[in-house]
C-alpha cells in the first residue's frame, strides 16, 4: 500500500473543517456566499483525497476506512470543543444549541477535546502503520481501553442522568458509531501480537521470590492501596453514609452530586474496570509469565487516561485550565493531588 494513503487520510479529515461551516451556516445562518464557498472547497478537497488515497493500491484492511472516517469525525469534536471555548464561532453553532444535551456538560466538553486530539492522534498513528505494512496492535488496544470507557459512560450517563427523557434521533448515530467500534475492538483482538516472548526469562522470573524482584515488589504495594482507594472512591458515589465519605466529597470532589450523572457513572465504571484490573495485575505480578499482561495493561491504560481526562474537566485545576465549561462543580481547595491517584 502507497503511503500516500494515509497521507489522503490526514488531508480528508481536514474537510470537516469546511462541512461543519457548510451545514452550519445552510441550517443556522442561511448564508448563500457561505454555503458556496463551504460546498466547493468540501467537494475539492474530498475529490483530491479519494484520489489520493485510491491513487496505486486500495487498501485491504477494512479498519483503514474505519479509522479515515474516525479522523473526520474527531476533527469535528475538536472544532465542538474550541467553539465551547469560544475561540471559533460559526461552525457547530446550530449543534451546540439544538443537537446534543450532553455535549453541553462538562464530560460531554472534555470528551470532545480528548476525541479531537489524543483520539484523532492514534487513528492517524494505527492509518500511517496501516500504509507502511506495521503492526498497529499496541496503539489499537490502548484506543480500546479509551473508547470502551468512553462508550459505557455515555450509554449508562444517558440512561440514568437528567438527559435520559432528552434522547434525540442523532443517539441512533451514536449507537451506529458504537456498535461499528466495538466490531473494530474485536478485529484489534484478533490481530496475532508481534511482541517476543522471552521464555528463558519467565521461566527464572517464576523460579525467583517476589522479594528479589524489587520492581514487580513496588508494583505490588502500590496496586494494594490504589484498589482500596478505588473501592472508596465507588462507595462515595453509592451514597455512603460514613463521614469520611461526606466529608471528602465537600472537600475535594464535590462535581460527584453533578445532575447529570456522568461523574457518578464514571466513578463506578473506574470501581469495577481499574478495580477488577488492579486485583488481576497483582496476581500477575506474583505468579510472573502471564502473556496476557501486556495487552490488559494496554487496554487498561486507555481507560485510566480517559478516566483522569474527564475528571481534569470537573476538577477547580482542569476548569482553569479549559475555560468555558459550562455548569461545573468545584471545589474550594485548588488541590488536585488525587487526580494522580
Amino acid at each position: 500500500m502507497s503511503a500516500s494513503a494515509g497521507t489522503g487520510v490526514f488531508v480528508m479529515s481536514l474537510m470537516s473543517i469546511h462541512t461543519c461551516y457548510l451545514f452550519n451556516s445552510l441550517i443556522y445562518n442561511k448564508s448563500a456566499e457561505a454555503f458556496f464557498f463551504a460546498g466547493c472547497s468540501t467537494v475539492l478537497i474530498l475529490s483530491i483525497s479519494a484520489c489520493v488515497i485510491l491513487k496505486k493500491k486500495a487498501p485491504v484492511d477494512p479498519l483503514f476506512y474505519v479509522f479515515a472516517v474516525y479522523t473526520f469525525l474527531s476533527v469535528v469534536n475538536l472544532i465542538i470543543g474550541l467553539e465551547q471555548d469560544n475561540i471559533i464561532d460559526g461552525f457547530v453553532t446550530f449543534y451546540l444549541r439544538e443537537a446534543d444535551p450532553h455535549i453541553n456538560t462538562a464530560h460531554g466538553h472534555m470528551i470532545s477535546y480528548w476525541d479531537g486530539c489524543v483520539h484523532y492522534l492514534m487513528y492517524l498513528v494505527m492509518v500511517a502503520a496501516m500504509t507502511w505494512g506495521d503492526s498497529y496492535r499496541d496503539v489499537g488496544l490502548y484506543w480500546v481501553g479509551s473508547f470502551l470507557t468512553r462508550a459505557i459512560v455515555y450509554i449508562l450517563g444517558n440512561a440514568v442522568g437528567k438527559y435520559g427523557t432528552q434522547v434525540s434521533p442523532l443517539f441512533l448515530l451514536h449507537i451506529l458509531y458504537l456498535s461499528v467500534s466495538i466490531w473494530a475492538c474485536f478485529r484489534i483482538f484478533s490481530q496475532p501480537s508481534t511482541r517476543d516472548v522471552q521464555l528463558t526469562s519467565n521461566a527464572e522470573a517464576k523460579r525467583t521470590s517476589l522479594l528479589h524482584r524489587p520492581l514487580d515488589l513496588l508494583f505490588v504495594i502500590y496496586l494494594a492501596p490504589a484498589f482500596a482507594f478505588c473501592v472508596f472512591r465507588g462507595l462515595i458515589v453509592l451514597d455512603c453514609s460514613s463521614e469520611w465519605c461526606q466529608a471528602y466529597t465537600r472537600q475535594y470532589e464535590p462535581y460527584l452530586k453533578d445532575p447529570s450523572a456522568y461523574p457518578k457513572i464514571q466513578m463506578l465504571v473506574s470501581m469495577l474496570y481499574s478495580g477488577l484490573y488492579y486485583f488481576v495485575a497483582l496476581y500477575g505480578l506474583m505468579v510472573p509469565g502471564c502473556e496476557w499482561m501486556t495487552d490488559l495493561t494496554l487496554v487498561h491504560s486507555g481507560a485510566l487516561a480517559q478516566d483522569k481526562a474527564t475528571e481534569a474537566s470537573e476538577l477547580q485545576a482542569g476548569a482553569s485550565l479549559i475555560g468555558g465549561i459550562r455548569g461545573r462543580l468545584t471545589s474550594d481547595q485548588e488541590e488536585w493531588w488525587y487526580w494522580f491517584s
